[in-house]
C-alpha cells in the first residue's frame, strides 16, 4: 500500500476542480513525476475502490518566485486527472 501512496501525492483541490468533479466526474491529484499512466490508474483503484475509464497528465513548470532580491523557481511537479466510472465518487475528496 505504501507504493500506491507514494504515487498519489495528494488531491488538488479548486473552484475548476470541483466542477470537473461534479459535471464530468474527473478528479486531480498530484502525483510523482516519475509514474506512468498504468501506474496512477492501478494506484487509484487499489486506494479508492473505483473503476478508472481514464487517465491524463500534465508536467506542470515552476514558477519563478522572488524574495526581495533573491529568485528562484518552485519546483516541476505532475497533475493526473482521473476520469472514473459514472455512479462511483472517491469519498472524503475535498470535504473539510
Amino acid at each position: 500500500m505504501s507504493k500506491y501512496h507514494s504515487i498519489i501525492r495528494y488531491p488538488s483541490i479548486t473552484e475548476k476542480n470541483s466542477s470537473m468533479r461534479e459535471t464530468q466526474n474527473k478528479y486531480v491529484f498530484e502525483v510523482m513525476r516519475t509514474a506512468t499512466k498504468p501506474e496512477i490508474k492501478e494506484a487509484v483503484e487499489k486506494l479508492f475502490a473505483v473503476t478508472v475509464l481514464s487517465v491524463n497528465t500534465i508536467l506542470v513548470k515552476g514558477k519563478l518566485k522572488r524574495m526581495g532580491r533573491n529568485v528562484g523557481y518552485r519546483s516541476d511537479w505532475k497533475k493526473a486527472i482521473i476520469r472514473i466510472q459514472d455512479g462511483q465518487t472517491i469519498s472524503k475528496f475535498g470535504e473539510v
